[in-house]
């Protein structure tokens, strides 16, 4: 799975229209309070520009965990990178989307689909994380 740089995500975004009641998946309740607030999607993402951006995801191996091919990735350069976390990283100049996993000394980027075997990262290898992956968003259309 790799990805494209869309680029970094402005300060100050605009605030959107929002229905203060959930919207169920099955039968909508006549009850609903349907009372409306502004959001900033800045806000619910936790998007702390400039040290955040976005990127486009492309392939299928980290479908287990629900990234798709298509979805925008909000990376945060700001987090230190961990054992567990979704990645966004250059290995020998390729770019990837991986979870990150450490035993030890030994780094491994690993895919979240069966398919795709899991990537160790050697001692001649060239690893750059270039930051956390904090949520996704899809388009349904």
């Amino acid at each position: 799975m790799s990805f494209t740089i869309l680029g970094p995500i402005a300060e100050a975004g605009a605030k959107l229209p929002m229905c203060s009641f959930q919207v169920p998946a099955g039968f909508p309740s006549p009850a609903a309070d349907h009372i409306e607030q502004h959001i900033s999607l800045d806000e619910v993402l936790n998007i702390r520009a400039p040290h955040v951006y976005l990127v486009a995801i492309t392939g299928e191996s980290m479908q287990g965990i629900g990234i798709f091919e298509g979805d925008l990735a909000v990376v945060d350069r700001a987090i230190e990178p961990a054992h567990g976390h979704v990645v966004v990283a250059l290995l020998n100049n390729e770019p990837v989307c991986k979870r990150l996993s450490k035993r030890g000394r030994e780094v491994i980027l690993l895919s979240e689909n069966p398919k795709y075997p899991a990537r160790y990262v050697l001692e001649g290898d060239e690893l750059s994380i270039w930051g956390v992956i904090t949520s996704t968003v899809r388009s349904h259309v």
